[in-house]
């Protein structure tokens, strides 16, 4: 078992149960999945573009990830039906709490600047944040990178409101800024 998955049983449950006075235990807000989303833009133009952020995002889950293809046409955006446009990977269980654990005390601290992400939940109990750069992971070997690429990261949770969802996750340890 991770030892983020065992502070959640024995220590992020208790403490959510007491804050929130839950009268059932299985309403204790969880973390169900994490989806790590890349925009390829410019995949359409150079297939080596994509065959490189899909190998990142590979060493970086450690699981292989789905490619995203347009669902419709756009001629102003040189868009075809079907065209690869972006990759993503969905984890659970145990690389899911690993790679948590590894975000939130290894590669956010590497981000530049970086004062906490913000506070503001999507009103249903996720959480989603962007990063500019894949470079901060330190999975990634900086001497291959030949051009910056962002990403999506979205924590989806079992709970019902923004304030049950911002409390799970700072307990797990995700680094947000100060509210006032």
């Amino acid at each position: 078992m991770s030892q983020l998955k065992e502070k959640y049983l024995t220590k992020i449950k208790p403490a959510l149960q007491e804050k929130f006075k839950y009268s059932n235990p299985m309403i204790i807000p969880a973390l169900k999945k994490v989806i790590i989303s890349m925009g390829l833009a410019q995949a359409s133009t150079d297939k080596n573009s994509m065959q490189e952020a899909l190998k990142e995002l590979a060493m970086l889950t450690g699981q292989k990830p789905v490619l995203t293809k347009s669902r419709k046409s756009i001629a102003g955006f040189k868009l075809r039906k079907g065209t690869p446009i972006g990759a993503k990977v969905t984890l659970r269980g145990k690389r899911m709490y690993d790679f948590i654990d590894r975000f939130c005390h290894i590669s956010s601290p590497r981000i530049r600047d970086f004062r906490g992400f913000e506070t503001k939940c999507d009103g249903r109990g996720s959480y989603s944040l962007g990063l500019e750069d894949q470079q901060i992971f330190p999975e990634i070997n900086l001497d291959q990178v030949k051009r910056s690429q962002g990403m999506n990261i979205t924590f989806v949770t079992t709970s019902q409101n923004d304030e049950e969802c911002f409390e799970l996750l700072k307990q797990l340890g995700l680094p947000f800024k100060q509210r006032n």
